[in-house]
Order: structure tokens, then sequence, then C-alpha cells
């Protein structure tokens, strides 16, 4: 019983770590953002030569501090599942989200199916912490920032219909809530399109091996989660794939015209 619940202990922890590193551009980044010229910011404009990757994470900073000023409120579907390699799901659950602005989100399932064990202690957990560190320390010390991170800019690549430059994200600290990897932040926008890496501390005794990726899409002049996939080799228990599927995703019918008009400064 003791190695089975340390086995799904390291999947939240996993799950926990896909949720504080991917929420982290669009909220808990106002104080370093806050630093920058608001009309550096609102440039559209593709980044000049020599830019470092400082100099992109800080654009992204400041830009994810607008839009999140201006998104006040969205509601998505999300379908939460574990998957061995074979296809075979282990739990899924179907869950309701809801945004309001600054930081609050709310969550109703309306279906799961599989392990009752793993949809509680994965599942139920992995929705509760984010919805109890979307603005706390915790996220704030995993936020994707210099204080966090050092940055070096490795090169541009398209990523779907977005260029973007791509950064090596090195944690200055041997965290397990940090990650070592790369991220893909599109050039115009100056918003992250990917993540991919691993944990900067192995997370739990029970984890051998952990690699996660999280994609992004525009909708609307704004970027919002698309699809996340944990890979997290267990003892004992083998391959398992957490995925996180994000669709259906209304926003405030306001705030869409006011990104159609182009009051946030986007290009067309």
């Amino acid at each position: 019983m003791t190695a089975h619940f340390g086995r799904i202990e390291g999947l939240v922890v996993l799950a926990f770590i896909l949720g504080a590193v991917s929420a982290a551009p669009i909220a808990a980044s106002q104080d370093d953002a806050g630093q920058m010229a608001p009309e550096m910011a609102l440039s559209s404009a593709r980044a000049p030569v020599g830019l470092t990757g400082d100099d992109v994470v800080a654009q992204m900073l400041q830009r994810n501090l607008l839009r999140s000023q201006q998104l006040q409120q969205y509601s998505a579907v999300r379908t939460y599942e574990i998957r061995n390699l074979e296809g075979k799901v282990a739990a899924q659950a179907v869950v309701r989200v809801e945004y309001r602005a600054p930081d609050k989100k709310t969550f109703s399932k309306t279906s799961e199916k599989g392990s009752s064990i793993v949809r509680h202690l994965v599942f139920d957990r992995l929705i509760q912490s984010e919805s109890e560190t979307s603005s706390g320390r915790e996220h704030h010390n995993s936020a994707i920032t210099t204080t966090n991170y050092r940055f070096t800019l490795a090169g541009e690549e398209e990523v779907g219909p977005y260029h973007c430059f791509v950064l090596e994200a090195i944690p200055k600290r041997k965290d397990k809530y940090l990650f070592e990897g790369k991220i893909w932040i599109d050039a115009e926008d100056f918003a992250v399109v990917k993540i991919a890496g691993h944990p900067a501390k192995r997370p739990s005794f029970w984890i051998n091996r952990a690699d996660f990726v999280r994609r992004y899409q525009r909708i609307d002049g704004f970027w919002l989660p698309f699809r996340d996939e944990t890979f997290v080799d267990v003892k004992m228990y083998g391959r398992r794939v957490l995925t996180v599927d994000h669709q259906q995703y209304v926003i405030d019918p306001a705030i869409h015209l006011q990104a159609e008009k182009g009051d946030m400064g986007y290009p067309d």
C-alpha cells in the first residue's frame, strides 16, 4: 500500500509542476514586467539583431501583463487523462473551468471514469493546487522570470503557424518546482507558444524520469493553453502519460470586440 501511494504521489508532484510552470507566462510576473517602459512593451515589431534571452523574456513579461489586464473572464473545457504507453486509459475527468480576473478560477466536473484513486489523488489535487496557487508564493517562486532562470537565446524556429524565438531555460537553483528545458516565444506577440523540459530536481523517489510539453494557442488576441503532455517513468509502475486538453474557449464578448478592434496593439 505504501508503494502504491508513493507512485501516486509522484504523479501528483509532476501534475503540480505542469500547472505551476505552465501558468507562469500568464500571471505571477507583474513585478518584473512593471520595470519596462510601456512604449517598448506595446511595440509589435520583431526584435532587433543582438537581442538577448533576457530581452525576450522582459518583453514577454510586459506583454503578458498587458494581456492579463485585458482578459477579464473566459470559460473552457478540459479533459484530464492518464494513459499507459499502449493507450489504455487509467483515469479521465472532464472539467469546466471559469476564469475571472485577476486570478480566480472555479472548476466543475461534468464527467469522469476510471480509477477513483487516481482521479482523487492526481486530478483533484492538480485542480486544487491550481486554484490555490494561481497568485500565491508557490506560483511566484516557479514563475518564468530572471529571478528563477538564466535564459540564452538559442535561435529561431517555426512552431505551427508561429515564428518563434527559442530560449534555453536554466534554473538558478535545484528546485523540484522549476524546470530545465526550452521555451518558444512568438516573435511578434512575445507570448509563450511552447514549453518543453524536465524538473530541475528529481521530484519524488518514485520518479525515474519525467518530461513535459505544453503548447499554447492564440484565441481572440489572447494566448491560452492548448495541450499538456507529461511523460512519467514511475518505479514499479511503468511509463505513464498525463495529458490535459484545453478546448471550447469562450472569452468575454466585450474583450473579444476590443481585441478585434486592435485595442491591444496586436498585428492583424
